[in-house]
């Protein structure tokens, strides 16, 4: 419903003399962005409501119970952002345009169809949908606290403890982010560039269709419908579609081809797939990746995959490496078999020391403790990259913030009545009121003592800002991770479930300060009131929260070995890939300890070297910079990004990395380069329709085929066909399922 009034009134409908105002600095601003405003038209509308909620809840749902399969795939904003248009129109052209009065609010209207469907109605959709997606990650990364303590670790957590360990971790850095959009919104010097990418596609979907060409939304239905159909082949058909590991087939008898050829648990050379959802998972689609960043992550990805990890384990058997698989996030004893976990976790859930000592020191396969050593390195690069290439026109851009002079865009937004502070202090302190008692009251189930949460508040809160204006500035955003594990592990050692609470709350409360305030800035762009911003990013996260645990404990109690690779049927799709590497992660950092791990107790000690190499990288490719300045193509040697191109992996595959490299440079170089207005009008529509055609066609197979068991048994569902894969290529050593050397 619509009112005149509410969080979307304008002070004042006054339009600013543009010339009188200073347009945007920021080049690219300018030609993205309109400098023009409409304060009447209506967006606290029934229609943004029935569609925010509606989009939030399916892709809070449809998100979550991807995340549990073996190619998770992770709906956006941009399927929801395409998706809803034609319905919005569709509303506009059908509900009745009588307006009435509400008892309670006086003498003011309400019409469910207050007239077209406009631009910022579409925006808040957008945001509310980007809620459901926990802002671009999928699912809220507590839920994998939840996902280890019952798939796991074999432990309980009550449905209580779950949902306020969601809903704080999603919510506490907004009451901070909230007080800081002055410094990193309202600056027009403070551009963030991932917006405008955003902006650019509402423009072009509002734009009026040319008559002679397919409307996007004709298109749009077409392509889901093909996505939709296709879709029966690879996900019940014949599911062996998904991961074509042709050298497999070819070499059947040879442990080293597989390990090659593999898609799934090898090198992936040669590995192919015809499913959409293997293509977009963990990377997302393809389709809305520039190919600059695409060419730099194939450098990367080629380098550590390619060259590094063959070098490693067959060249140099750096760590034993031919001991354990080439590529597996499982932990191993030194002889090669699967770590017992469950042995050295004690009644209190902590480490017991004893049967550590008994089982001996935990080993990696060599490609994953090679994509911790390189995470050490991307964190340590990232920062000296930003401050020796970035840190002088931060620093310019900081200042030029503070003088208080606006551009037009912030000066149109003054029309709007602002969210006063108090509304975030009191966010804030009542998230952290929650929180703390969650870790007191609670605290056999989150093992995380009181003064944890607050110092993983103040590391969160004192990063905000800086991070905030990096990504606001070179659109990079370093990551908290793996430094909050790390501090976390050597200061409380043996807990679990401590160090990952630690981590969500230090990480996560940050992640999520820097996507509110982003989202706040596409607000800031299309010029939507920002109590209405503030509202249904609030909303929405509580709405998307709520369902996401939902679903995560009807899967966890509903199927049956979920997680476990090892227990389930080989064409379960119910593999947990995410979960496995975080189940892992909370042993290595928590239960543990880096100290067992990568310190002086442990084997993987000179791992710590790669902070020092990744630090000093960027140092000399600047000092080449300078001493050959018309060498144009040393400052495109981004090391954050070839040094991070690998940090979906795992639980990414290269089957993953080869798919989305290539169908990425098929239509951002080469359609992009050779058919620009076919790119222009129906790249973001396609890769929209993709992601929903796939999503709705597994929903509807597992509720009509998947809760009653019903497969197809013959080779084509058998799974990848690289059972060698997994076997170590060292001789004397056997792992189960491997033949003996």
């Amino acid at each position: 419903m619509t009112t005149v009034s509410d969080p979307e009134k304008p002070v004042t409908a006054q339009v600013p003399d543009e010339e009188d105002d200073d347009v945007s600095p920021i080049e690219q601003v300018r030609l993205t962005v309109t400098n023009t405003d409409d304060p009447t038209q209506p967006v606290w509308t029934f229609r943004m409501w029935f569609l925010g909620l509606l989009s939030c809840s399916l892709l809070s749902f449809l998100n979550q119970f991807f995340a549990y399969r073996t190619e998770p795939l992770i709906i956006t904003q941009i399927t929801i952002q395409v998706a809803t248009l034609p319905i919005g129109h569709f509303m506009a052209a059908v509900l009745p345009e009588t307006k009435f009065t509400v008892p309670g609010f006086g003498s003011k209207t309400f019409s469910f169809n207050p007239g077209p469907f406009n631009m910022k109605e579409h925006v808040l959709i957008t945001i509310f949908a980007n809620a459901g997606s926990a802002f671009g990650n999928g699912s809220p990364y507590a839920v994998g606290i939840v996902n280890i303590v019952k798939a796991f670790y074999g432990r309980s957590i009550s449905f209580f403890a779950s949902w306020l360990l969601i809903i704080t971790t999603q919510v506490l850095g907004y009451g901070w982010a909230g007080l800081l959009r002055k410094y990193v919104v309202e600056p027009a010097h403070m551009w963030w560039p991932s917006t405008l990418v955003q902006v650019s596609l509402f423009r072009a979907l509002h734009e009026k269709d040319d008559p002679g060409l397919t409307s996007r939304s004709k298109f749009f239905f077409i392509a889901l419908s093909c996505s939709f159909l296709w879709y029966v082949v690879p996900g019940y058909l014949f599911t062996t579609l998904t991961n074509i590991s042709w050298v497999c087939w070819i070499f059947s008898k040879s442990v080293t081809a597989q390990q090659i050829g593999s898609g799934m648990r090898g090198l992936g050379v040669g590995a192919l797939t015809l499913d959409w959802a293997a293509v977009a998972s963990f990377l997302f689609s393809p389709l809305i990746s520039p190919f600059f960043a695409i060419a730099n992550v194939f450098v990367g990805y080629a380098l550590i995959v390619y060259v590094v990890t063959p070098i490693a384990y067959w060249g140099l058997n750096v760590y034993n490496a031919n001991r354990f698989p080439i590529f597996s996030s499982h932990l191993f004893t030194a002889q090669g078999q699967r770590y017992n976990i469950s042995a050295i976790v004690d009644n209190h859930f902590e480490l017991n020391v004893a049967e550590y000592e008994k089982q001996g020191r935990i080993h990696l396969s060599v490609f994953f403790a090679l994509t911790y050593g390189f995470g050490f390195a991307t964190v340590a690069s990232t920062l000296t990259h930003v401050f020796c290439f970035y840190g002088r026109e931060i620093m310019e851009r900081y200042r030029a913030s503070s003088n208080g002079k606006k551009d037009i865009h912030t000066k149109l937004m003054k029309r709007y009545q602002d969210i006063p502070s108090w509304w975030f202090y009191l966010l804030l302190f009542v998230t952290l009121v929650v929180s703390l008692a969650l870790c007191i009251f609670l605290n056999d189930q989150v093992q995380m003592p009181w003064w944890g949460l607050l110092f993983a508040a103040a590391l969160a809160f004192g990063f905000t800002l800086p991070i905030s204006i990096i990504t606001a500035t070179t659109n990079q955003t370093p990551g908290l991770n793996v430094i909050t594990e790390y501090v976390f592990g050597l200061i409380y050692p043996g807990r679990p479930i401590a160090n990952v609470c630690f981590k969500t709350f230090g990480y996560i409360s940050m992640a999520q300060a820097v996507s509110f305030l982003a989202d706040f800035k596409l607000g800031h762009y299309m010029k939507i009131p920002p109590r209405s911003m503030f509202l249904i990013q609030f909303i929405g996260t509580m709405l998307a929260g709520t369902i996401n645990i939902g679903v995560a404990w009807w899967l966890l109690n509903s199927i049956k070995n979920i997680c476990h690779d090892d227990l389930l049927p080989e064409d379960s799709p119910w593999t947990c890939p995410g979960d496995r590497v975080f189940f892992d992660a909370s042993v290595i950092w928590g239960l543990v300890g880096p100290k067992r791990i990568f310190g002086s107790l442990g084997n993987y000690s000179a791992l710590n070297w790669f902070f020092l190499g990744g630090a000093l990288g960027p140092i000399i490719v600047w000092l080449l910079h300078k001493a050959f300045p018309k060498n144009s193509w040393i400052p495109l040697i981004n090391l954050p990004v070839l040094l991070g191109a690998t940090a979906y992996m795992p639980p990414a595959t290269p089957l993953n990395y080869n798919s989305w490299i290539l169908i990425g440079t098929i239509f951002n170089f080469f359609i992009f380069r050779y058919r620009k207005k076919w790119w222009q009008r129906y790249n973001y529509v396609l890769s929209a329709a993709l992601d929903s055609g796939v999503a709705f066609m597994t929903v509807l197979l597992y509720f009509s085929l998947g809760l009653e068991n019903k497969n197809l048994n013959w080779w084509g569902n058998d799974g990848e066909h690289c059972p060698l894969a997994v076997c170590p290529t060292a001789k004397g050593v056997i792992v189960d399922g491997c033949p003996a050397k």
